[in-house]
């Protein structure tokens, strides 16, 4: 890009030398035609006065010779009007010229900045492509790394994973026997609920007896302790009975 730019830039330089040649070449021919011209005119003025004060003693000859004198002298008049328009035009053209030639100026300034900015653009993008070329070697390190890491906690997953199933095993073999244990516990308890009640009718049996054979112990004491006078003989009462 950069090369068309100077191609572009030389291309240019070029047409504006070759302007201001051919400028020149115009500008020396249209001076030397008009003095010419100027010359040529002063003098047909001055062979046409002395030849109308003589025309009317010349022969025929010389009557042509007048003639030819006088289409030769508006010939140089037509040329000057020509050389005249030339003249307005190379005015016209040097105008163009020397706008071109500031356009080509301001082009060229135009040109030497876009090149300085494409040279900006190029060192930006210079730089841009060392940050990634950096970033992608550190983006490689760093994916180098993790993949010895990933392969590493694999490797550890793996181990819990065999590790979790030993324990989830053991577990439900742990499980199965506290069930069973649980179970046996269950029926045990039930059968020792069973013996307590017994046992606590059967406590329950013996209190009353007990309570029974105290009632019967006491009232045979109050008996035998009681006055004779009072009750009689202690015997009667229960005799009585």
């Amino acid at each position: 890009m950069f090369s068309s730019f100077q191609k572009k830039k030389s291309g240019l330089g070029k047409l504006m030398h070759e302007d201001n040649a051919a400028r020149r070449e115009v500008e020396a021919a249209a001076d030397e035609g008009l003095g010419n011209l100027t010359d040529g005119q002063a003098s047909g003025e001055a062979s046409g006065t002395m030849m109308a004060g003589h025309k009317a003693h010349l022969d025929k000859r010389s009557l042509d010779l007048v003639f030819a004198v006088e289409q030769m002298i508006k010939a140089k008049q037509h040329t000057e009007t020509c050389n005249n328009d030339l003249q307005d035009r190379l005015s016209h053209a040097n105008g163009q010229i020397e706008r071109q030639n500031k356009d080509l100026k301001n082009l060229g300034r135009v040109i030497e900045e876009r090149e300085s900015s494409i040279l900006e653009l190029e060192q930006r993008v210079s730089e841009k492509n060392q940050k990634i070329d950096h970033m992608m070697e550190e983006y490689r390190e760093l994916q180098s790394v993790l993949s010895g890491e990933i392969e590493e906690l694999k490797t550890v997953l793996e181990l819990e994973r065999q590790n979790y199933k030993g324990m989830f095993k053991k577990y439900n073999e742990t499980t199965a026997d506290k069930n069973k244990k649980i179970t046996t516990l269950e029926e045990k308890n039930s059968r020792l609920e069973i013996e307590l009640t017994q046992m606590k009718q059967k406590f329950e049996s013996l209190r009353q007896e007990k309570t029974h054979l105290l009632n019967m112990v006491n009232e045979f004491t109050n008996r035998m302790t009681a006055p004779f006078g009072a009750g009689g003989h202690p015997f009667q009462g229960s005799t009585g009975d």
